[in-house]
């Protein structure tokens, strides 16, 4: 993998640990998965490298994420943490390293970490840096900070319930792509009846449908799963080409409905 693309379509890895969920990561990468998402936090960071190896593919073919966690973020830890995940996942460097969350209450000066993602960047370990978890205000004293085409993406939680319209109007304003978590609400749309008529139309899932319409968006989407029968489905949205009548249809779904939102949350736009 080369220049700042990120693959559109990759896959979340929380959850995914130990032999059940190597096996799911196989199986993935069997499918056709090629952008693997994981994190300090998530304890799969060694499971993805363990999958990347056993799948018998190249390290180029794959694009590999991590995130510093937030209590990692100060200066004594961030980069021996970057350095510990690069070992645990057996690579010499990441394709992108985010911030997991930006530090609560400022617990850590915001321009220590972010010139921490920097310096790791330049030490090579990793390609590209973005951050996750970050609203306006932030990405633009991020911007401000770092330059405006040092970071790739900001991952947040965006899905047909949570479409986040002023964040995703600034970050395209800025050119900078975000990258959906959570894209299926945790399977909360399976029911909606919008998706399932657009779906029954399309002869595929509800999840597929969500997932083309968040890539039409512009977004990135790292649905997860350990189902091959999902797995399947799920990348299937890179085929689904839906009419801006449907686009319009889905747009009308967004109700601000947050799944996670916990102490540490920033002040969020949406």
């Amino acid at each position: 993998m080369t220049g700042n693309t990120i693959p559109k379509l990759g896959l979340g890895t929380y959850g995914r640990t130990g032999d059940e969920g190597i096996a799911a990561l196989l199986k993935a990468i069997e499918i056709g998965y090629r952008h693997l998402d994981t994190a300090q936090s998530y304890g799969t960071e060694q499971s993805v490298g363990q999958a990347m190896r056993r799948s018998g593919l190249e390290r180029g073919d794959f694009f590999v994420t991590t995130k510093v966690a937030d209590t990692r973020l100060d200066k004594a830890q961030f980069l021996p943490s970057v350095r510990a995940s690069l070992d645990m996942i057996g690579v010499d460097q990441v394709d992108l390293l985010l911030i997991h969350w930006p530090s609560y209450r400022d617990a850590v000066p915001f321009e220590d970490y972010m010139l921490a993602l920097v310096e790791a960047q330049q030490k090579g370990y990793a390609r590209l840096i973005g951050v996750s978890n970050y609203p306006i205000a932030l990405l633009d004293k991020a911007v401000d900070l770092v330059g405006k085409d040092a970071l790739v993406t900001n991952q947040v939680e965006i899905h047909p319930y949570l479409q986040a319209p002023k964040l995703a109007a600034h970050a395209r304003k800025i050119g900078l792509p975000l990258t959906a978590y959570q894209p299926l609400a945790k399977g909360e749309i399976a029911d909606d009846p919008i998706l399932k008529r657009i779906a029954k139309k399309h002869g595929v899932t509800v999840a597929a449908v969500a997932l083309a319409f968040l890539m039409a968006e512009g977004h990135i989407v790292i649905p997860a799963s350990s189902s091959e029968g999902n797995l399947r489905a799920n990348f299937a949205a890179g085929t689904i080409s839906l009419e801006e009548a449907e686009m319009a249809e889905i747009r009308t779904l967004d109700r601000g409905y947050r799944r996670i939102n916990p102490e540490k949350s920033p002040g969020w736009d949406d």
